[in-house]
Parts: structure tokens; sequence; C-alpha cells
């Protein structure tokens, strides 16, 4: 916020210089501290890098006049960004097609990765404010600007040169922030999005398996904004968070160590970090230190193509990373060129003789040290026929041309939009009121408006466009790190990433090729809970995100055919689930066979019940006159029955009323302990159970009422008798 707050104030103050047209000549209010390469040309355009990481100490009590900032830690790396800009600048200048007739210039600018000097060379590109001249130039002194590289300081720039017009591209900010063309309508970039970048990061997570992960994020704009557009992504496709962490490079140490001490306790061991290149230095030399290993890292582009640590400790530590990066690209030229640099061809420049230096370790003559890497008399005096041909550092490493693709890429999309703006043939580009565009008079917004259309091919035949927002199709590459021979690690593409893919197509890996951590094969797990195999259901844990659960195994009669199913499926009436419950079938038509035991038995006791019951009913036939079977009319034993407060006053012996109860209660018994029987027996065996209750029923009214008059007619015949009857 300070630094949009600062361009404002700085915005105001440049207009009114503008506006209010006094007669002063324009001055500038403090000493150059800015250090670059510049080249005069018909057109220039601007360039901004932060080759410097870091500076001097700086007095903020302004208790005197502030002073030159002094950048330290020169950035090899970032210095071939420089280089190829100029690279590309004079290969524009050598082609008679592009800009025919024009020579392109150039003014570039170490920014020190401080906003502040973005804000500062960001006022040079827009006015000089030469002395000679009697009043402020209205044109701006750059036509274009490629830069910055970090998202803030973009923001920062954007937001300055917005209200001007000013075309700018950015080779290496990913903030998805800067997409808004209301906030930034100038502002272009050739690296993708970290939007694009968060939804390559979460399919590739999803693509793996894993559900259960780690996160950590740059506290800034870029960690946050994409570290945010990562989570909704990842959550959409049924990944769960465990921890997320922020770190910055300005932690102290007990922070640091609360982070490591995170990552080294929780369960899973993948960790998704969005990180920049200098938090995550800072955070992979205490994962050293506290001898963290075992870590499946996903990297972010902006760190994922960079080694950072020794090459033993790589191979113990971050070996098997894996993540996405910026498409690497051969420049043709290049690398010849980049070997060919010489003080000699940018004499008196001071970031050549600082390059020259450092990389050689000797002080040019006749000049004064530039370096910080040891003290001035430990220093030999350069010869002049060093070589960069005999050296190997970053500004020679020709393996990791993504970034540096990026510039090239950036400064060929200002060229072709001055291409477009520039010919004007049979009325076509011309401006309703201006007609075709002059070369020395033409406004930046003129040549932003060629900047949303500009399309052309590379010479390796990528081609090059904008979208609306002014981003570039979203391609990436993804790349492992791997052992090597030598006991290191190499960072060696596996895959690509393609936005514009049908969806589930995006991402293409070749699975054999990736090395994990730990240098194993497969893909290590990151589950909280293992999948639920079919014929189960997942049910959520309470007070646990939902990638944990149980596994609950379906019912009889239901069924689950997919893995990780949240519900079972009722079976159709006429099915059954099989016994692994993943499947119904048609059900088994089981019948009870008279050949069975139990059929057998059953027929038995059905034709000893109907023997008996036919015994039963020839016995009281022929015994029909006798009292004791005149006494068991069908009307008395349903009175007997209906009137037992009556039976009461009846002879004992004439008594049917206990007999009659007691064979109701054994019915009643049997068909009561029947029903529950019935439902749960399966096939063939509930016949059987509700023949057995049949039975059973029967057998108990013809023992309970009729085996006692059996009994005295056959065997106690002298008890049958009116006399004995009628005895109470």
């Amino acid at each position: 916020m300070m630094y949009y707050i600062f361009s404002f104030f700085l915005t105001a103050s440049l207009l009114a210089s503008v506006l209010l047209k006094t007669e002063p000549t324009c001055k500038q209010w403090v000493a150059d501290d800015l250090v670059g390469l510049s080249k005069e040309g018909d057109i220039v355009i601007g360039g901004v890098f932060s080759v410097h990481t870091n500076v001097d100490r700086l007095d903020p009590s302004f208790r005197r006049k502030p002073e030159v900032v002094k950048c330290r830690n020169f950035w090899h790396r970032v210095f071939r960004f420089v280089l190829t800009m100029i690279f590309a600048v004079e290969e524009i200048n050598k082609n008679p097609r592009l800009l025919p007739n024009i020579t392109l210039g150039y003014q570039i600018y170490d920014t020190c990765t401080m906003p502040h000097l973005t804000l500062k060379s960001t006022f040079e590109f827009l006015n000089r404010g030469e002395d000679k001249s009697s009043n402020c130039q209205r044109s701006t002194a750059v036509s274009a600007i490629v830069g910055d590289s970090g998202s803030s300081q973009s923001t920062a720039m954007a937001t300055l040169v917005g209200p001007f017009s000013v075309p700018m591209v950015s080779y290496f900010s990913t903030c998805a922030c800067l997409s808004n063309r209301k906030e930034y309508p100038s502002f272009f970039r050739t690296i993708p999005s970290d939007y694009f970048q968060a939804r390559a990061l979460a399919h590739l997570v999803k693509r793996f398996g894993w559900t259960w992960i780690g996160t950590i994020r740059n506290n800034d704009d870029y960690g946050n904004f994409g570290m945010q557009a990562f989570t909704e992504t990842v959550q959409q496709l049924g990944v769960c968070i465990a921890f997320s962490e922020s770190i910055h490079r300005t932690y102290y140490r007990g922070k640091l160590l609360r982070i490591v001490d995170t990552i080294r306790k929780s369960l899973t061991k993948v960790v998704v970090a969005f990180v920049a290149p200098a938090e995550m230095t800072v955070l992979l030399n205490e994962i050293v230190l506290q001898n963290v290993t075992g870590i499946q890292w996903i990297g972010s582009e902006a760190w994922v193509s960079s080694q950072f640590l020794p090459q033993e400790e790589s191979r113990r530590f971050v070996s098997g990373t894996i993540g996405v990066a910026i498409r690497q690209a051969d420049i043709p030229g290049l690398r010849e060129f980049l070997l060919d640099v010489h003080p000699s061809m940018y004499p008196g420049n001071r970031l050549v003789k600082e390059f020259w230096e450092s990389t050689f370790g000797c002080v040019l003559r006749g000049t004064d040290n530039t370096t910080d890497q040891a003290p001035f008399t430990m220093w030999k005096e350069c010869t002049g026929r060093e070589s960069l041909r005999m050296t190997h550092n970053e500004l020679t490493d020709v393996s990791q041309y993504r970034v540096t693709y990026n510039v090239y890429k950036a400064t060929y999309a200002i060229a072709h939009a001055l291409h477009d703006m520039l010919s004007c043939k049979n009325g076509k580009n011309q401006f309703p009121q201006n007609g075709c565009i002059n070369i020395s008079s033409f406004q930046p917004w003129q040549l932003l408006h060629y900047m949303k259309t500009v399309n052309f091919t590379t010479k390796i035949g990528e081609n090059v466009y904008f979208d609306d927002n002014g981003d570039p199709v979203a391609t990436y590459d993804i790349v492992n790190w791997q052992p090597n021979a030598a006991g290191g690690v190499d960072i060696v593409g596996v895959g690509v990433y393609d936005g514009s893919a049908p969806p589930g197509q995006e991402i293409l890996i070749k699975d054999e090729t990736v090395v994990w951590s730990g240098d194993q094969i497969t893909a290590p797990r990151a589950v909280c809970s293992e999948s639920c195999p079919k014929g189960t259901r997942k049910a959520t844990r309470k007070g646990q995100p939902l990638c944990c659960f149980d596994c609950i195994k379906c019912a009889d009669g239901e069924m689950s055919n997919i893995t990780d199913s949240p519900d079972c499926i009722k079976c159709p009436w006429e099915y059954r689930s099989n016994w692994r419950r993943d499947e119904c079938i048609l059900k088994v038509i089981e019948f009870l066979s008279f050949g069975d035991l139990m059929g057998i038995i059953l027929v038995i006791l059905a034709f000893l019940g109907a023997s008996t019951t036919i015994g039963v009913f020839v016995l009281f036939y022929v015994h029909r006159n006798t009292p004791i079977v005149k006494a068991n009319n069908s009307e008395l034993s349903f009175l007997l029955l209906c009137a037992l407060t009556l039976s009461r006053q009846l002879p004992n012996n004439f008594n049917e009323a206990k007999h009659i109860t007691f064979s109701m209660l054994i019915f009643c018994a049997v068909w009561i302990t029947f029903i529950p029987a019935y439902i749960s027996s399966p096939g063939k065996y509930a016949v059987a159970v509700q023949v057995f209750a049949i039975l059973a029923s029967s057998y108990g009214l013809i023992f309970c009422i009729f085996a006692p008059k059996c009994f005295i007619i056959l065997l106690r015949k002298d008890k049958n008798t009116k006399k004995h009857m009628m005895v109470k």
C-alpha cells in the first residue's frame, strides 16, 4: 500500500509540473543513483532488471541528505536477462523486414529488487528532465518498457505508467492481480498469470492422487494471491490442506524454526511451496540445518528451475522435487553473444565492469573496485585477455533458458507492435484523425493500441499473442529434480501443462521418467484416509476435514461399485447384493425339497400330526355316545373359552377351560415368535419356519385339548361315566 501512495503523490507531482506550464527548467531533485546500460536510437525502449539482490542499509532519519543507494550481491542470472534484451534489440536492428530504416535503442536500469528504485527508474522513463530544455517535455523518454521481475515492483510501475498509456511487458511478474485491466490498462506479460500456475499445480497434485498436503507461501502479493487461487482450485478437486504457513526473508529465525518444525511433525510429507527464490533459499538452508529429509516438494515456477544448495545437499534434501516451470527454449545465437561479452564493448559501464571483476576475481585497470566479493587489496589486475568461454556460471549456462526466453519474447513483442503501427499501407493501420503514424511524433497510447493485437511467431516456431487481460497462453514445463552421476541433481523435464487443452487433458507426464523423494520410482502416498474400496461407503469423521473418513461396509441388500462412494445403493427387489457388496445379482430361487433332511423331518411331523388327528377323530366317533365325548362338543368348548368368571361353578372334571387356555397360550407363543424368525430366515428356511409354526400350533391344540380325553377313553374307562363327570 505504501508503494501505491508513493506512486500517487509522485504521479500528481509530475502531472502538476506538466499542466501548470511554469517556465523554470527541469532539474533532477537528487543525485542519479540508477545504474544501467543504454544505447541511442530512433525509438528507445526501457528495461528494468534486478541485477543486484540487496542494498546497503539506508539511514531513515533524514537528518542529512540521503546517500546514493549502493547495490550489493551481483546476480549473474539476471545480468543474462539484461544481455538478452540487448541481444534481441541488436537482432531486431539487423532484420531489414521488421523495422526497416529504424534503429531501436534501449535504456536499461538496475533496480536492485527495491520498489523505490523501480519507481525512480519509471520517472526517468516518463521524462528525461534535461537541463538544456526551457520547459519539461510532454513526450516520454521511452516508447515501451520491458520489466519488472517482481510482482510488487511491477504493480508499482504499472500504477505509475498507466495514466500515460505507456506499454510495459513483464517477463517474470505472475501475480493474478495484474490481469485487472481497469487498474493496469497498459500492462502485458510473457509469463502466465499465477491463476494458471495455481491451476497447473492443483491438477499436478490431483494427478498423483495426493489429497492431504501442506502448503507454504511467500508473504507478499506473489505468494498470497497465488496460494489463494491454488487453495480454491484444489478444494474443488477434493484435496485438503493439512497445514498452511507463510514465509518472508525478513522473518526472525524463531518463526522460521516453527515453520520447519511444522513440516517435520506433519503426517503428510507432500508440501507445495509457492515461494520466491530468496525465501526458498532461506527455508532450504534451515531444512538442511535441522536435517529434515523425506519431504516431497512441489515447486512453483519462481524457484523450481533454480538450484540453491550445494549439489550434495540438494541430492539429500530436495531430490525428487517436481513442479511447473516456464517453458524452456533455445534462442539461436544467444550463447555466442553471451560468450563474446567484453568490457571493451561497453566502455566505462559500471554493471559490465562489476560483472567482469566478480567473474574473474580481478580489477580492471585504472578503475576502482566495484564488487563486494573481497577487499580491494586482494584483487589482481585484469589483463583484458580473460574469456567467458573458459568459465561456467549462471550467465553462460544455456541449459535453463526459461525466464531468458520471456525477456526475448517481451522485446520482440514491442518490436512487432511498432512494426504493425508503422506499416501504414493503403489505409491500413490508420488512426481516424492522425492518419499514418510519424515515427518522430507518435504517442505511447498509439503503440498501446497495437500491443493489444500483436501476434507473431518466434524463430523456434512459438506463436506469441496476448489475451484481453494482457496474458499469454498458459503453458508450462513439468520438471523433476533427479540425481546425477556427479552426486548432485539435474533439473529434467518430464511433462508439459497446456492450459488451452480440453478439461482433463491439461497435463501430460511420462510417469516412468519421474524420480521421487528418497530416489523412489513410485509416487509417495499423501492421504488422511485410504480410499474406500468397492462395497463400502465413506463416513466423515466428526470435526475433521472431508479427506479424513472411515470406510463402512454396505448392508445386505445394498452395494457400491465405485471407489470412495459416499453412499450405498439399495438393490432392486428381485436382486440381492453379493458377498463383496459391490454388485447386485439375481436372487437364487430356493425351495424346500422333500429330499432335504429338513423336508423329510417336516413331512414326517405332518404325517404324524395328520394320523394323530384322524386317530382322534375315529376314536371320538366310535365313542361318541360316552359322557366325555358328549361333553366335548364344539359348542361347549367355545362356551367354556368365552366364559372363564362361569367355569368356576362347573364340576372340576367337566371344566375344559384350563386345557383350552393352555392350548391358546401355546398357539399365541408359537405365532408371536414366528414373526421375527420368519423375517430373519433366508430363502427356504422361511418356508420351513412357516411349516413348523403351523405344525407346532396344531400339535399344541391336539395334545392340550384332546390328549387327556383320549387317555380316559382308552386307558381309564372307569372315569368315562356321567357320575365321574359330575364330581366337583
